[in-house]
């Protein structure tokens, strides 16, 4: 059994000629006014990830395919590790014995294994070799099948409806504490620049969510980019699961788009006391904040936002000054 998470993260690199390949590029017609002129632009890839479980004893185990979410590549197994700790299947980082990437069935010759190149000159790095990854838990980890399947259901953001959802949470999400997490507007005001500063392929592609983790002083602690919001919260989250740093009592997560159920879900069971977002929340967002005493901001733009729960948390500089932070 591991004893070292960080040793984890750096004993599996993601490295080689397959880890960068979160862009690619392509030619477009750009039009300035009614002239159009062909010109090479950049796009974020999109590609495939499916997520395989393997449990059981040593001399009896099974494998599973649980999930295949659309994502970008790169921290993959920190998203594996995320998307199972946000659904309940893991508790602590030494549940996982392994991740890994793996090909499935070796005697199987994909045609689509080599670079596409299509007639408008987009080069897809298709590389299926790096699209399944498999979590190996450790032997004595129990999973319920039929849980697992009923809580992927219930707790999705398509649930059956909104009750379920909430009744799914309660029976999965961890203990919670007594939300004592506080922050200044003029912090708040600072997140989405510095967020912006750090989406490093947003900057070449402007199509890629990114989530980041912050502190009540706003310092930024860990960010991600993904073509799907809920994978950027899953990397970002298994990145500090895996490093044995959750719950995230003391931390603010920042979403560069909306807040749905799906993301406050995600957000609780990482222990993580505030969720900001640029965009609306949804309506069962905010009820899932209410639920679990989770402060919740949206629309953080410019010099205003509106605050959906815990608004007792957020404090003038003046309060600060007065020593009630």
């Amino acid at each position: 059994m591991r004893t070292d998470p960080e040793a984890f993260l750096t004993s599996k690199p993601e490295s080689g000629p397959l880890q960068d390949r979160k862009t690619v590029e392509t030619f477009v017609s750009r039009f300035v006014g009614e002239e159009p002129r062909t010109v090479a632009d950049v796009v974020a890839v999109e590609e495939p990830l499916e997520i395989q479980l393997a449990y059981g004893p040593r001399d009896a185990r099974s494998v599973k395919s649980i999930s295949v979410t659309m994502r970008t590549p790169g921290h993959d197994f920190e998203l594996a590790a995320g998307f199972l700790m946000t659904e309940g299947v893991v508790a602590d980082s030494l549940d996982i014995g392994d991740i890994f990437y793996t090909s499935g069935r070796s005697d199987v010759i994909d045609p689509l294994s080599q670079p596409i190149h299509s007639t408008e000159g987009l080069v897809l790095p298709y590389q299926p070799e790096r699209n399944i990854v498999r979590v190996d838990l450790e032997p004595d980890v129990l999973v319920s099948l039929s849980n697992l399947e009923r809580n992927f259901y219930t707790t999705s953001s398509c649930g059956i409806c909104g009750k379920a959802s909430l009744l799914a949470l309660r029976t999965v999400c961890p203990p919670r504490s007594a939300n004592c997490f506080r922050i200044t507007t003029n912090v708040l005001y600072s997140l989405p620049e510095k967020l912006r500063a750090a989406q490093n392929v947003f900057k070449k592609t402007g199509g890629l969510h990114a989530a980041g983790i912050f502190g009540a002083e706003g310092e930024l602690y860990a960010t991600r980019e993904d073509v799907g919001r809920h994978n950027a919260v899953d990397k970002l989250l298994g990145a500090e699961f895996l490093a044995d740093r959750t719950p995230l009592r003391d931390r603010l997560l920042l979403l560069s788009g909306r807040a749905s159920f799906e993301l406050l879900q995600k957000a609780l069971m990482g222990g993580i006391s505030m969720v900001v977002a640029v965009g609306a929340p949804s309506s069962l967002a905010v009820q899932v904040a209410k639920e679990f005493d989770i402060t919740l901001v949206g629309f953080l733009r410019g010099d205003r936002f509106n605050v959906y729960h815990g608004a007792e948390r957020i404090l003038g500089s003046s309060e600060l000054v007065q020593g009630k932070i």
